[in-house]
């Protein structure tokens, strides 16, 4: 029979505790497995393993303690019965893996998730796993949610929380899709066994957002590019912004952040669009001519085209929280924009996207063009944005009935 005991490790942590861990041998060979425990090293009996009197609560404390260890006994009996040739790497597998309470607490297991992410630079995926675990712990009013808790029920109660605080489909799927993708990933990793996942009742497809997709006709677009700002002059940048991204295709707010005067090349720009990586050429045509040259007699003290960062070498969380400023009042002022124009529809920075599509299509460019321009990887998604065009040339193809 393996010994297990608990020990404290070497590497002092920054508060000076030490963690401690559960040390199995079998065989003369020994791995260690990591507890949620740390102590000061004069609050720990190192003969028996334990927490000493000096810790306040050393009692309970040892009580928790004995739980981790009485289920590696259990696991190494369960192991014995199987195969008695078991290895620690065995032991390891279930211990570790499968049965690990740590990894099995979705807030823990997200953690480390939205962390990785931020650390690869993808702050906004962090982000949004980051919004829906605060969200879940506001409905669950602690840290103490494993993923065997989260069935179809919970889901259901969740969702019913989330509409009774003005959540709408679009964005309570937006949460819904984050945590089908916390459980993939821990079975992925087999923290949690497949026969937990929810999401094979619960179905995110009765989600779909039913939300008018917003599109400005060309002769809108005309009236806000004509519009007098004189008395507004806080409106310029983010009208410059609007009508930039419309004349390209539909860029991006987040790429033209970091677009810079060097992907500029013979009357193109050469960029990669930071959502789905695919790399684009675009034609400055004349009103983003006019937009770079604004920008080229602006004061600027870095390399970027528009004035949004305002530094260079900033962190990538520096980054992100500048561009999520941004965009606050960037869609503010779009509001302001809009009544100005006398506009009634609900203008936001993705509604130049939007816009670019359908007035192409209303020029009569085929859908499959249309595709290509916006750089999707289907031209289903293409559709989605035409389909309020659609709607308005059946309603158009009903008026010869009259």
């Amino acid at each position: 029979m393996p010994s297990i005991k608990a020990v404290l490790r070497k590497t002092k942590l920054a508060n000076d505790r030490f963690p401690i861990a559960l040390r199995v041998t079998k065989n003369r060979r020994s791995k260690f497995f990591k507890t949620p425990y740390s102590v000061l090293e004069t609050e720990w009996n190192s003969n028996t393993g334990e927490f000493n009197k000096r810790n306040q609560n050393y009692i309970q404390n040892n009580r928790l303690l004995n739980k981790y260890k009485e289920r590696a006994y259990k696991i190494i009996t369960d192991l014995e019965i199987e195969n008695e040739f078991y290895t620690l790497e065995d032991f390891e597998k279930v211990f570790r893996i499968n049965k690990n309470p740590i990894n099995q607490n979705i807030f823990n297991f997200g953690d480390k998730v939205v962390a990785d992410m931020k650390a690869c630079g993808r702050m906004g995926n962090g982000r949004a796993y980051y919004d829906t675990l605060n969200s879940l712990k506001r409905f669950q009013r602690n840290r103490h949610l494993t993923f065997k808790e989260i069935n179809c029920g919970y889901l259901d109660r969740y969702e019913t929380h989330l509409r009774s605080r003005g959540g709408s489909d679009g964005g309570i799927g937006v949460r819904m899709r984050a945590i089908r993708a916390l459980f993939n990933m821990a079975i992925k990793h087999e923290y949690i066994p497949e026969s937990l996942y929810p999401f094979k009742v619960y179905k995110i497809s009765k989600l779909k957002a039913k939300r008018f997709k917003s599109a400005l006709s060309l002769e809108e677009i005309n009236i806000i590019a004509n519009l007098d700002l004189d008395e507004h002059p806080h409106l310029i940048h983010y009208r410059n912004y609007f009508l930039f991204s419309f004349y390209t295709r539909g860029m991006n707010f987040a790429d033209m952040v970091h677009l810079t005067w060097d992907n500029i090349i013979d009357d193109r720009i050469f960029y990669t669009r930071s959502k789905t990586k695919v790399n684009f050429q675009v034609k400055t045509i004349k009103p983003v001519k006019e937009i770079l040259e604004f920008y080229q007699d602006y004061p600027s003290d870095t390399k970027y085209i528009f004035p949004i960062l305002l530094k260079e070498n900033l962190t990538l969380k520096q980054i992100e929280n500048r561009k999520h400023k941004i965009m606050g009042h960037y869609n503010n002022a779009l509001k302001e924009i809009a009544l100005l124009a006398s506009i009634e529809k609900k203008v936001t920075t993705y509604v130049a996207r939007h816009s670019f599509a359908t007035c192409l299509k209303h020029k009569g460019i085929s859908t499959d063009i249309i595709s290509e321009s916006l750089g999707h990887q289907n031209i289903v998604i293409t559709q989605t944005y035409l389909k309020s065009f659609s709607n308005f040339v059946i309603d158009d193809a009903t008026e010869v009935l009259l």
